[in-house]
């Protein structure tokens, strides 16, 4: 709701006001999110890449566009799961937060699709330098945003390495204090707190048509 979005530091409020579309900053007001069932796009158009903290709902709306567009859905945790058939978590324990970036560099530069695909990242993916560009490099990059207190309810039971702590809460703010300007520069940013999953992806959706547009001009 309004007021979780009211926690966003005043750099993220201001940038995020130029950039997100109305239907998904809030309001009541959605003139262009009926969501229309899509016709099969060519595998040549630019991956369309999620971006953002845990639990921000990259996942389940990635699923979605990916259902409306008819494309592949890859989300890069379960893509390295696959690839090195080990656990996140274990990953984690065993080798370190730094052995798994380098993961999901490798992820992002060698095992996603060239294009027509809707991507989920992990949530740390822009921690690492260079990481911005990187996605760029292989599609339109949409970042979602929420607040510390909607994360905590959408995390809350999940297994998060990260999140491990005695204050989990806490955890959330100082690692997004900690990652603001690496997701602000990262791609067009939404904000879903209090959003409907069709909500987001309508808006979503516009973002990517009109990046692509721009790509052809």
């Amino acid at each position: 709701n309004r007021g979780n979005a009211a926690r966003f530091s005043r750099a993220a409020r201001a940038m995020l006001a130029g950039i997100v579309p109305a239907c998904v900053r809030g309001g009541n007001a959605f003139p262009f999110c009926a969501m229309k069932q899509e016709r099969e796009t060519p595998s040549t158009q630019p991956n369309l890449i999620l971006t953002g903290f845990m639990g921000t709902g990259k996942s389940s709306v990635g699923r979605l566009l990916a259902r409306r567009l008819k494309r592949p859905f890859v989300d890069t945790d379960k893509e390295i799961e696959k690839r090195v058939r080990r656990k996140i978590k274990d990953i984690f324990a065993e080798e370190g937060e730094a052995a798994f970036r380098a993961l999901e560099r490798r992820c992002v530069e060698e095992w996603l699709p060239e294009a027509g695909a809707v991507v989920a990242t992990g949530g740390g993916i822009l921690t690492s330098p260079g990481m911005s560009e990187a996605l760029r490099s292989r599609g339109v990059v949409v970042t979602l945003f929420a607040s510390p207190e909607t994360i905590f309810a959408r995390t809350r039971g999940g297994s998060r390495p990260l999140l491990e702590t005695e204050d989990p809460l806490a955890k959330i703010r100082a690692l997004l204090a900690a990652r603001e300007r690496d997701y602000l520069n990262a791609g067009i940013g939404v904000l879903t707190d209090g959003r409907t999953m069709p909500e987001l992806a309508a808006g979503i959706l516009r973002i990517y048509r009109r990046a692509c547009r721009a790509r052809r001009a």
